[in-house]
């Protein structure tokens, strides 16, 4: 079965395909099956809003059932910011260098018990006839005192699930246990309903 994802992010067609693609399901942005995508307001004051409303979106532009992921990093001593906003923390067009800075400065003084953190994800499913569902997933951490490690993207380099960040981790070993990858198998057990 083949599925629109609504981004434009490969490392999260990537994540999709690696735990999706057992299951013959087949992940598709939009260059790769001549959709143009409308671009999306994300005016949804949640993870789930935002997903669907990206969601709904591309499934109309495309007739294809799709797929669309909202996440973000919540920092529980900044009241659960960058939260929805990640991805425009400090700027939209801010490159995530300087959004992990910024967001570093912001708890200078943060003791490291303070500076509990989650990942969240939530994914939208939108079928042509209507049907749609929203599943989530959530990862624990803190928040490091500088960034480290060379993989992943956005702000893995900065949150550590255990003693390494993110960006320490193996795309295998961050599947494993990231909110994305909770999310997903969420999914994929979600979509057993529907194939």
């Amino acid at each position: 079965m083949d599925f629109l994802i609504a981004t434009h992010n490969m490392k999260k067609r990537e994540e999709l395909h690696r735990i999706l693609a057992p299951m013959g399901i087949n992940v598709f942005l939009d260059f790769e099956c001549g959709v143009i995508l409308n671009e999306v307001e994300e005016t949804g004051s949640t993870f789930a809003e935002n997903a669907l409303l990206k969601a709904r979106s591309g499934c109309a532009d495309s007739l294809m059932p799709c797929i669309a992921d909202d996440s973000g990093l919540c920092v529980d001593a900044l009241n659960g910011a960058p939260g929805v906003y990640s991805a425009r923390y400090h700027g939209e067009n801010t490159p995530y260098d300087e959004k992990i800075a910024y967001l570093l400065k912001e708890l200078e003084n943060v003791p490291c018990s303070e500076r509990t953190a989650r990942f969240v994800s939530n994914i939208a499913c939108v079928f042509p006839d209507g049907t749609s569902f929203v599943v989530e997933g959530t990862v624990e951490g803190k928040i490091g005192y500088e960034p480290k490690g060379e993989n992943g993207f956005g702000y893995d380099p900065i949150f550590y699930p255990s003693e390494r960040s993110f960006a320490e981790y193996s795309a295998v070993e961050k599947d494993a246990v990231s909110h994305r990858g909770n999310a997903i198998r969420a999914l994929k057990e979600k979509l057993k309903e529907f194939i």
